[in-house]
């Protein structure tokens, strides 16, 4: 029998709760190697900070932690432990500096991640972490090794302790392929189908007149919402089959259940948020003369473009005749979204390893010493740092559930008489 103790810890997958693991593991003195399938760790954290890398959110604690939805519960076990005051003090410990944005996201102060990661690894290989990239993970072995691929080669390898963080399934370009799912499901841990979160939504069809010129088109400031909930401000981008953007990704997850229980969601757009319904219908009760609709709509309310094509792509024709039915509809523009768009065009993916599956330290009930942490687990929140933040904690969270139970694991059993 191998002397279990000389076996560095196993971490799979190299982004932002792999990493954080083997930090914390690393400056605890044991030895770590990471393997990540990819030529290089962090692929899908740097393309995640192309347009500004956002790291955490500043917004208080309790209306934070309600981002993550159904799972707020397991979550704030694991972000009370590394919540975003910490994660900005790690960050400042790495000397880069941060800023809260005007929409109460933290920003790295130049804006990149790439800084930050390349800080980062230089610690943890100061710290002794050992890297083995292009090794890609394909499950146990019959004797419950870890099973990798490196170049023509099938290596087997065992650790004291292994942490899967292996991401889920969207961006399968930067390694994030879900292709794990099969392989816990043979050793009876529970998974949840992986499905898209953060995604844009397809309607049934725009016209090509709508499609040919304004796919592509940003709607800034617009309220958007579902029919019996409130609606958010923000901004969305009219795409050649739906809608994407920040605004759509904030209400992604109630908009894929809808759809899943209804077959489709309706959502509605106020294409003029500040401007009030009695401002409207007084501006559009003047008189147009001989001014084409368009114009009138363009010299009384400043709509027009993208936004007015939408109008007049959903808007019943008779409406235009109707002021305050007009009014009504520029406040509160049905659209019908029946599909959210493939997983691997999703920012993130939900689904995954219920918490249910796993121990208060993040291990694997059905595999002792297996721990997992970050997408690969059942929870989503939208974009504006909640993603990163979730990643950082449980990776910081399943490395201390690793020395906890090695430490377990040392300790001589007692037998009584």
């Amino acid at each position: 029998m191998p002397d279990l103790t000389t076996q560095p810890i196993i971490i799979i997958g190299g982004g932002p709760a792999g990493l954080m693991a083997a930090e914390v593991l690393s400056q605890r003195g044991l030895a770590v190697e990471l393997y990540d399938g990819m030529p290089s760790v962090g692929r899908k954290f740097l393309l995640a900070g192309v347009g500004g890398m956002n790291v955490t959110h500043s917004e208080p604690y309790p209306a934070f932690i309600g981002r993550y939805r159904e799972r707020s519960g397991e979550m704030d076990a694991l972000l009370r432990r590394f919540d975003a005051q910490a994660l900005c003090a790690w960050i400042h410990g790495l000397g880069i500096d941060t800023f809260v944005g005007s929409s109460g996201r933290v920003f790295p102060t130049d804006m990149k991640a790439a800084p930050l990661l390349r800080a980062w690894l230089k610690r943890l290989r100061e710290a002794g972490v050992v890297f083995h990239t292009r090794h890609r993970w394909l499950g146990w072995n019959a004797e419950g090794g870890l099973r990798l691929r490196h170049g023509d080669q099938e290596l087997n390898i065992t650790g004291r302790a292994t942490l899967l963080a292996v991401g889920g399934g969207s961006w399968a370009r930067l390694g994030s392929d879900g292709a794990w799912q099969p392989w816990l499901k043979e050793r009876g841990v529970p998974v949840k189908p992986l499905v898209p979160a953060n995604c844009g939504f397809d309607v049934a069809a725009w016209s090509p007149f709508l499609c040919d010129k304004f796919a592509g088109a940003p709607l800034k400031n617009i309220g958007m919402g579902l029919a019996d909930q409130p609606s958010r401000l923000g901004e969305s981008v009219l795409t050649a089959t739906g809608l994407e953007g920040s605004l759509v990704y904030a209400l992604s997850a109630t908009i894929r259940q809808r759809i899943e229980t209804e077959g489709s969601a309706h959502v509605l757009i106020d294409l003029l948020p500040d401007k009030p319904l009695a401002h409207l219908i007084k501006a559009l009760e003047k008189p147009r003369g001989s001014r084409s609709m368009a114009k009138h709509l363009h010299g009384q309310l400043g709509l027009d473009g993208v936004k007015a094509g939408l109008l007049r792509e959903l808007a019943p024709a008779e409406s235009y005749n109707h002021a305050r039915q007009l009014a009504g509809l520029i406040k509160a523009l049905p659209v019908t979204l029946v599909k959210a768009r493939p997983l691997d065009e999703a920012i993130s993916s939900a689904g995954g390893i219920p918490f249910e599956a796993l121990d208060e330290r993040l291990m694997l009930k059905q595999i002792p010493g297996t721990f997992c942490a970050g997408e690969m687990l059942d929870w989503e929140a939208p974009t504006g740092g909640y993603l990163l933040n979730g990643c950082f904690a449980s990776g910081r969270v399943a490395a201390e559930g690793i020395l906890a139970w090695l430490a377990q694991e040392s300790r001589p059993s007692v037998t009584s008489a």
